[in-house]
C-alpha cells in the first residue's frame, strides 16, 4: 500500500497523488511496482527500502549522500491459534531525503495511524527531523502501553491459575514471556540507534528537537527497565505456578488413591465370602449382615486413619 500525505499551512493533513517537496510517503506491505516508483521518484536506493521489509532486519542508522536511513522495531499484536494475544516486533524504516520523509514497514500499525489521523501535536510533514523524532517517541509510547497491557494480563491469569489444573494458563504465560523477550531485545537495539543519533549528530536538530530526542531516550530506558522487570517476575511466576499445578494434581491423585484403598477393603471381604468353600458364620442367621458390617468397619477405620494423616 502506498500513501502520500502533505501538511497544509493550516496544519491539515491532506492526501496527494504525487511525490513533491515536503511530502510524507508511507508504505506498508508495498508491491514491487510501488517500491520501484518511490525509489525512482524520491531518488532512494531500492535496497534500503527492501531492508525495512525484512522482518529479521536489525535496528540501525546510516547516512549516505545526505540521506538518513533509520530502521527501528515497533510493537504490534497478533493472536495465536488458541486466540491468545502475542506481542511481537517488526522493523519500520524511516528515510529522510532532502525533500521528503518516507516510512516503510511490512504491516500497517496504530503508530502510523496516529500521524495519519493527525493526532500528534506540532506534526508537519515538511519538518522531517521533528517528524522522525515524533515517530520514535510514539513507538516508545506504544511499547510502554503494551507493557502495561502485558502486566494486566499477567495479573488476570494469576488469579485464574490458583485453582487451575490445566495447561492453558501456562501457555498464556509462555506467550507473554515470549512477547517480553521480543520487546527487551528490540528496545535495547532501538536505544542504541537513539544514542547514536544523539552522540553523532546524524540529524540536524534544533534545541526543541534535542529535548524531544532526550524524551525518546528516557521513554526507551523506562520501557527496557519495565520489560526486564516484568520478564523476571513472569519467569518466577511460571516456575511457581507450574509447581502449584503439579502439587494440585498430586493432592487430587492422593485423594483418589485413598478412596480406592478404602473401597478395596469391602471388595476384598466380599470376595472372600463369595468363595465356594466353608466360611465362618455361614450357618448363622446373620451370615449376610456380618460381611457387610465387617466391610463397613474396615472402610471406616481406614478412612479415619487416612483422615488423621491428612491424606484428604
Amino acid at each position: 500500500m502506498l500513501e502520500i500525505f502533505k501538511s497544509t499551512e493550516t496544519r491539515m493533513l491532506e492526501k496527494v497523488d504525487a511525490i513533491s517537496k515536503g511530502c510524507w510517503v508511507n508504505m506498508y506491505a508495498p508491491t514491487a511496482e510501488e517500491i520501484a516508483k518511490v525509489s525512482n521518484d524520491a531518488q532512494v536506493d531500492i535496497d534500503i527500502i527492501k531492508d525495512a521489509l525484512d522482518d529479521e532486519e536489525r535496528p540501525r542508522i546510516e547516512r549516505d549522500d545526505g540521506r538518513i536511513y533509520i530502521i527501528v522495531d515497533f510493537p504490534y499484536i497478533v493472536h495465536d491459534e488458541s486466540g491468545l494475544a502475542v506481542y511481537e516486533t517488526i522493523p519500520i524504516g524511516i528515510i529522510l531525503t532532502d525533500d521528503n520523509i518516507i516510512t516503510v514497514s511490512l504491516k500497517d500499525s496504530p503508530i502510523i495511524d496516529e500521524f495519519r489521523k493527525n493526532r500528534v501535536k506540532e506534526f508537519y510533514t515538511f519538518k522531517k527531523t521533528r517528524f522522525a523524532l515524533q515517530i520514535l517517541f510514539v513507538i516508545s509510547s506504544y511499547y510502554l502501553r503494551y507493557l502495561k497491557q502485558i502486566n494486566k494480563k499477567t495479573n488476570e491469569i494469576e488469579r485464574v491459575v490458583h485453582q487451575s489444573l490445566k495447561n492453558k494458563e501456562l501457555y498464556a504465560f509462555l506467550a507473554l514471556e515470549k512477547s517480553l523477550v521480543y520487546f527487551t531485545t528490540s528496545l535495547k537495539s532501538n536505544k542504541v540507534v537513539m544514542d547514536k543519533i544523539l552522540r553523532f549528530n546524524y540529524l540536524k536538530m534544533y534545541e526543541e528537537d534535542k529535548d524531544l530526542l532526550e524524551d525518546v531516550i528516557i521513554e526507551k530506558t523506562q520501557a527496557i527497565e519495565m520489560a526486564e522487570t516484568y520478564h523476571s517476575i513472569l519467569s518466577g511466576m511460571m516456575n511457581a505456578f507450574a509447581s502449584i499445578i503439579s502439587n494440585n494434581l498430586n493432592i487430587v491423585m492422593k485423594f483418589l488413591t485413598s478412596i480406592t484403598i478404602i473401597l478395596a477393603l469391602p471388595t476384598m471381604v466380599a470376595s472372600f465370602y463369595g468363595m465356594n468353600v466353608e466360611l465362618p458364620f455361614e450357618k448363622n442367621t446373620y451370615a449376610f449382615a456380618i460381611p457387610l458390617i465387617l466391610s463397613a468397619c474396615l472402610a471406616c477405620l481406614t478412612a479415619y486413619i487416612f483422615w488423621k494423616k491428612k491424606y484428604f
